[in-house]
């Protein structure tokens, strides 16, 4: 394990815009820490807070020049290896035939060579999951693939646990335990400011060799992490995994879902911000002349009324079972799909939506057989 400095953290960066990435992290922009570009450690959210809750967000300011004591914003690495939007080919018609050309030439296209600073655990683990649904088995999507080739992630491990995380029940987090190539944790205590770092991959050895760092020492090592117990300790939320895809799948007609749907604005908010979530439709358009068409590929939710639009009707009208299908398939098929459950404990469900509908809640209320106080 190494120790760096806040002033290394612009070098890690620059290290790697210089091996020819393009660099991503956490950055404040209308008023949240989301995912974007970096140029330098002064575009990260130096000494800024969130404070989360059910249907509520706000940055608040903190005086330790802290870079990573924020918790999951509204975007994660899913916005740029799942581009909300993404043109899939454009077919130009010649003479008698027409001829398609894809994005690259090869379906891989690659609008960038992404390297990730500051992906939280449970935010790698997402990443893990889209790499089930996209990266592995028989069907692999090369749109995916080409965005997620060759990628270097920094993660940071968690020393605070915000209201909304539940990573910890998850087991996601707040430590991140694989799928990095390097790892930091940023200690601001006691007056002092300074990073453990350790490399999990030869790549992350190759690139922490080009940046200055010390050897921490074994109370480094214990300092950082007595830190990130402390967050798995004070999780503001929890939720019991052990029989909860069976009894969730036992439980289709159970009245919580009607109280769901009373509150539940069918918005896709959740969807929209969780790290995991994949649904996606095209659309194609044509140019007036009929010279021209293309296909783009964008991200839509199960709670959008469209998408169980079929042949010959709507499988899935109201609310109540929109929500239904979200939850169960997140917590409980999902399971039988991938081997896991659709959700990693980031909390961003809980604090995005409008009205403050809990995921844990909800999920508890039918598998207990209960509904929810509502809110």
């Amino acid at each position: 394990m190494h120790t760096l400095q806040p002033p290394d953290i612009t070098t890690l960066i620059e290290t790697l815009a210089r091996r020819g990435y393009t660099v991503v992290g956490p950055t404040v922009r209308d008023g949240a820490v989301v995912f974007d570009t970096l140029r330098s450690a002064e575009d990260l959210p130096r000494g800024r807070r969130d404070v989360q809750a059910p249907g509520s967000y706000a940055l608040t300011a903190a005086d330790d020049g802290a870079l990573f004591a924020h918790h999951c914003g509204p975007t994660s690495p899913k916005r740029f290896l799942f581009p909300p939007r993404q043109h899939l080919f454009t077919a130009r018609r010649s003479g008698k035939g027409f001829s398609v050309e894809v994005p690259g030439g090869d379906g891989t296209p690659r609008e960038a060579r992404y390297a990730f600073v500051g992906v939280k655990a449970c935010e790698l683990a997402a990443i893990r999951i889209q790499d089930r649904v996209f990266n592995q088995g028989e069907h692999v999507d090369a749109l995916y693939a080409g965005n997620r080739r060759d990628t270097f992630v920094v993660a940071v491990n968690c020393t605070t646990a915000g209201e909304t995380c539940f990573c910890a029940s998850m087991g996601t987090g707040p430590a991140a335990k694989e799928g990095y190539d390097l790892v930091l944790t940023e200690l601001t205590e006691a007056g002092a400011h300074y990073f453990t770092a350790e490399a999990g991959t030869p790549a992350g050895e190759a690139v922490l060799a080009e940046v200055p760092h010390g050897e921490a020492s074994p109370a480094d090592r214990a300092r950082a992490e007595a830190l990130v117990a402390a967050a798995a300790r004070s999780m503001g939320r929890s939720l019991e995994l052990d029989g909860l895809p069976k009894a969730l799948a036992g439980n289709f007609e159970h009245h919580g879902w009607d109280d769901v749907a009373r509150r539940c604005m069918a918005c896709a908010n959740c969807t929209m911000v969780c790290p995991t979530c994949f649904c996606s439709t095209v659309e194609d358009t044509t140019d007036l002349a009929g010279t021209q068409a293309d296909r783009v590929r964008r991200w839509d939710s199960c709670f959008t009324l469209d998408f169980a639009r079929v042949a010959g009707g709507n499988f899935r009208t109201t609310t109540r079972s929109r929500y239904r299908q979200w939850l169960t398939h997140k917590l409980s098929s999902w399971v039988d799909q991938f081997g896991t459950p659709g959700c990693v404990g980031c909390g961003r469900c809980i604090t995005w939506c409008p009205v403050g509908i809990d995921i844990t809640e909800e999920a508890k209320a039918v598998a207990a057989g209960a509904t929810t106080a509502g809110t």
